[in-house]
């Protein structure tokens, strides 16, 4: 097991699959303890079981980000049991296609409020204890990196509000790393292409044989390819700061 992040401590949302997943098991490789957190606790529990058989440290963490007083509380457990909290990953969101005109507006309100409120939420609970770990850990830094979207840069025909919601992702990022950079907290965004996860089965029935389409023949990126981006930024030397990474499918032209 490497040691880059031997004595961190990490936490990762939307854990429970996919790039969260991944990216949650890349960290513990590199020796951090890591808290998961999601809504489906039997896929933690699974997640965790790895990361411990692997001679790792995992915390289960059952909570749902767009509740504040939740995220606040689990946030707070993983500093009470784990002692501490040098990087900081969120990764939980939700996309789902289709053009503006009709659109459910509930699709709308569960995309705005996992992939901003609940980001915030985060971020918020999680700040103090950030720089708290930049001041005093013995790398002298610490990592905050919001998983964005190709979306938050490329906007398209039935991704407006998915495309909205990244686009603000992308701006809160660089306006916090200004705001936080000179107490040695990394504030990075990375932003995937067309990865094989859940995340197409988010959308309608009607939409997703679409995209289905869409994608057919394409070899996607697969999770761990972004868990190894988010390796390599939260283990730079502390006078290294990456923050923006864009990651595309090699045949994605979007």
């Amino acid at each position: 097991m490497s040691a880059r992040l031997q004595n961190t401590v990490a936490l990762v949302t939307g854990a429970s699959s996919g790039i969260g997943q991944a990216t949650a098991l890349g960290l513990a490789a590199e020796g951090a303890a890591v808290a998961v957190v999601a809504r489906r606790r039997d896929r933690l529990e699974e997640l965790a079981g790895k990361i411990r058989a692997e001679g790792g440290a995992a915390l289960v963490v059952e909570a749902d980000i767009t509740e504040q007083e939740q995220t606040t509380a689990a946030v707070e457990r993983v500093v009470a049991e784990l002692g501490r909290l040098d990087v900081l990953v969120n990764n939980a969101g939700v996309g789902m296609a289709g053009p503006v005109l009709n659109a459910p507006a509930q699709e709308w309100e569960r995309m705005l409020t996992v992939n901003l409120h609940g980001l915030l939420h985060v971020t918020h609970a999680a700040l103090p204890h950030l720089l708290r770990a930049a001041e005093d850990s013995p790398r002298r830094v610490a990592d905050l990196v919001n998983i964005s979207s190709t979306a938050g840069r490329v906007a398209r025909p039935g991704t407006a509000v998915y495309s909205m919601t990244k686009f603000g992702v992308n701006g809160f990022t660089e306006a916090l790393r200004q705001e936080v950079m000179r107490q040695r907290l990394r504030v990075s965004v990375i932003e995937p292409g067309t990865v094989d996860t859940e995340f197409v089965t988010h959308s309608r029935d009607e939409i997703r044989a679409s995209l289905d389409q869409q994608l057919a023949g394409m070899e996607m990126l697969r999770p761990e390819d972004i868990a190894d981006t988010v390796a390599f930024v939260v283990t730079r030397d502390r006078r290294v700061s990456v923050n923006e990474v864009l990651v595309r499918a090699a045949e994605q032209s979007w």
